[in-house]
């Protein structure tokens, strides 16, 4: 046993080795003493969304250097405490070193996971959209699940969400659903998400109680920050007002507060009704419309390069992942092979396992591809 953890050590060395280089450690703590003279300046606060950008960067910096240096002292202590058990030929010490092994290895997995989310806006918060597909009324009950999914996964990591924009459907359920997630890397994290997602089960809704099988689309797009610049002018939008509903079609307000833009160039539309009044809910509109925007056109330059690239076998497809209820019960996401038996904890938030194999399968997938 003594033999075995040591080697097990040696591979936890060496894979936060790794971490370290990819993470660039010195180059992150230079990047948090220039940020920290940014913070110091007195007129810092003169233009609020330069601060708010610095003060969040020196943030995040401080607490991804702060968890290595975390985890490279307690792989030291660990070091130590094996040494000590096998010069006293402690076997309880051995064991309480070895409990700590597996916990620190799993924390290791997560901050390997953090190194594969180099991708130009995955550190950016993220904006998720959910739209029910064929499949009826069980189609619009299944979006409303994957909201839930998605929100109870948020309450996990104590993420911030916000919705932004929800349209109900007559019967149960929801036609469509937008909200902002607002935690580090969210928009990498979340982005493997996308596509299309199926459902297989005994409809509730059914009086012959007959399987049925629906399907919901689920879109994740970067925050769009004041820095990217996507100019959207007036002549190019039309703005439609109308007043915010809700479930069963009762108004929640008395006027038009609720915001539609129509970006003409492209068709792309977004509604918003989550805000008080018409001027912010336009605003927020036009936010998530100008992410929309920046996301199309790095899908547009992604698809020149694999143009230019010829063609890539590993791709993403349209239905990514089946989450069945009968005749078995199985969530398995067919892009990467991750499955479980149990789509009660899946559909409670527990989806960390089909993040993690997505993010790789994706790093998979790229360097296959360059």
């Amino acid at each position: 046993m003594a033999a075995d953890i040591d080697n097990d050590i040696e591979t936890l060395d060496r894979t936060l080795t790794s971490i370290e280089a990819v993470l660039d450690v010195p180059s992150m703590r230079a990047e948090i003493a220039k940020l920290g003279e940014e913070v110091a300046a007195p007129d810092l606060w003169d233009d609020q969304a330069n601060a708010q950008r610095v003060t969040s960067r020196l943030s995040r910096l401080q607490a991804e250097v702060e968890k290595v240096t975390k985890l490279r002292q307690r792989l030291d202590d660990l070091s130590v405490l094996v040494e000590l058990a096998q010069e006293e030929s402690d076997s309880a010490t051995l064991a309480e070193a070895s409990g700590e092994y597996k916990v620190l290895r799993d924390d290791l997995e997560v901050l390997e996971i953090r190194t594969l989310l180099n991708g130009e806006y995955d550190e950016r918060d993220a904006v998720v959209s959910i739209r029910s597909g064929a499949g009826g009324v069980d189609a619009a009950d299944f979006a409303e699940m994957l909201l839930r999914m998605y929100l109870r996964w948020a309450e996990r990591h104590g993420y911030a969400v916000k919705i932004l924009d929800t349209s109900y459907a007559e019967e149960a359920g929801l036609k469509s659903v937008t909200f902002e997630v607002s935690a580090p890397f969210a928009y990498g994290t979340l982005s493997v998400e996308g596509g299309t997602h199926r459902l297989v089960r005994i409809s509730p809704f059914d009086n012959q109680g007959r399987r049925q099988t629906s399907f919901a689309a689920v879109e994740v797009i970067p925050l769009i920050e004041s820095t990217d610049h996507i100019d959207v002018p007036e002549s190019d939008i039309r703005v439609d007002v109308f007043r915010s509903s809700g479930p069963g079609g009762q108004s929640v307000n008395t006027t038009d507060s609720a915001v539609r833009i129509t970006h003409l160039p492209t068709g792309l539309v977004v509604s918003m009704q989550d805000e008080k009044s018409q001027i912010q809910n336009r605003a927020a509109a036009l936010r998530v419309l100008q992410s929309r925007l920046l996301l199309l056109k790095k899908q547009e330059e992604d698809a020149k390069k694999k143009e230019l690239a010829g063609d890539v076998k590993a791709s993403w497809g349209d239905q990514m992942r089946s989450y069945v209820l009968n005749p078995y019960q199985m969530v398995k996401d067919l892009r990467t092979e991750y499955e479980v038996g149990n789509p009660d904890a899946v559909f409670d938030g527990d989806i960390d396992g089909f993040l993690d194999a997505g993010i790789r399968w994706r790093r998979q997938a790229e360097q296959a591809a360059s």
